[in-house]
């Protein structure tokens, strides 16, 4: 747990707490080898949780072009309002 929690600004209890919920939802198992525990990757839970985000990346990067589209014809519009005063 000591190495995994190293990169991060987190105490072990939460790499614990957040290797669990990882470990519940199937995209990781946990294997014991006398004082050793290693955590692998799941690949296929892997792959599908992948392609669920990837699907809703799509999702949201089209709702911020159109909020972006939305803003700029906005102050294009007021920019035109101000030329005319």
């Amino acid at each position: 747990m000591g190495e995994l929690a190293m990169p991060f600004e987190m105490s072990a209890p939460a790499i614990t707490k957040h290797l669990k919920i990882l470990e519940r939802s199937g995209l990781i198992r946990k294997e014991k080898d006398g004082q050793l525990r290693r955590c692998i990757l799941q690949e296929k839970p892997l792959k599908g949780a992948s392609e669920w985000l990837e699907h809703y990346s799509h999702f949201w990067e089209d709702s911020f072009a159109q909020l972006d589209d939305t803003l700029k014809a906005m102050v294009g519009k007021d920019h035109s309002e101000e030329g005319a005063k």
